[in-house]
């Protein structure tokens, strides 16, 4: 019989095309992937994967494999969803994903008033650049922003949030220096793997051809606010920074709209309704900050 366990690995090996990369999506080492795929292979009878210099690739054998495996995954994940959706307690973990943004300038001190109201919830927040992915149960909620609803996976389901705007924004006192010789331009700060958004405009501003790069977004506006360059935000966070203002003449930009996702059965049980319609409610009060209404003179 066929151990799940290692069927696990197999599919990580597929879906990353590397050991190390299977090795680092299950928090295992290089040596427990390569243990685990060759107990596969010899419990099968057959090689699962041509190794290549680019990487590893399925036989055929391999192939038809993975094809059964995604099949089993689905399984174990619809079932386990559905065990989940009648668990009604207000207890438990509860894994929500989030950019680092949301989290930390938007919705910290909701995320706490709800700690604070279900003290036997645990919550795990999951604020980083990649979200985890809710059909792989990597987390219970997602809060994204979605552009086109069309693009929403159909096996998600979800609240409908605010609209959520950009702008381009400087530190007062760099915005005060240009005025008084707007022959000296400024620079833009950017995140390294993203550059320039092309929606983003220099308004009444001049700029360099030189950036100034950064990897994340804390380190975006610690620049910002030390008067380095202009750069883009949310409004939510830009708005609400007194060190900073608006780059005049530079418009708003509509990055998409707030949606609160749940997959499946997870959706039913009492502590992800209970969270989704709080953080709802929240977003709801916090409209016209995301809508970028409220600009600081």
């Amino acid at each position: 019989m066929t151990d799940w366990d290692d069927v696990r690995y197999l599919l990580a090996v597929g879906r990353e095309g590397s050991v190390r990369g299977a090795a680092t999506r299950l928090g295992v080492n290089h040596a427990t992937v390569l243990r685990r795929i060759a107990q596969l292979e010899d419990r099968l009878g057959a090689r699962m994967f041509e190794r290549l210099p680019s990487g590893y690739r399925p036989t055929l054998a391999g192939e038809e494999v993975l094809e059964l495996a995604g099949q089993m995954e689905l399984l174990s994940h619809q079932l386990e969803t559905r065990v989940l959706g009648r668990d009604q307690s207000v207890r438990g973990l509860l894994r929500v994903t989030m950019s680092p943004p949301v989290a930390t300038h938007l919705l910290m001190p909701h995320l706490a008033e709800f700690a604070r109201r279900y003290p036997e919830i645990e919550m795990d927040i999951l604020s980083s650049g990649e979200l985890a992915n809710l059909t792989n149960r990597e987390a219970d909620v997602a809060i994204r922003v979605v552009y086109d609803r069309k693009s929403l996976p159909l096996n998600l389901h979800g609240l409908m949030g605010p609209e959520l705007f950009g702008a381009v924004y400087i530190s007062r006192d760099r915005l005060a220096a240009w005025r008084a010789n707007p022959s000296n331009p400024v620079r833009w700060i950017v995140i390294s793997m993203h550059g320039i958004p092309d929606w983003a405009g220099t308004g009444e501003l001049t700029t360099t051809a030189t950036p100034f790069r950064v990897t994340d977004n804390e380190a975006q506006l610690a620049a910002v606010r030390q008067g380095i360059g202009i750069t883009t935000l949310p409004c939510f966070v830009g708005d609400a920074d007194p060190l900073l203002v608006r780059v005049p003449g530079a418009g708003l930009h509509l990055y998409g709209t707030v949606w609160l996702l749940s997959q499946g059965e997870t959706r039913k049980t009492k502590r992800v309704r209970l969270f989704t319609e709080f953080v709802a409610g929240r977003l709801a009060d916090h409209a016209q900050l995301l809508a970028g209404a409220s600009p600081r003179d």
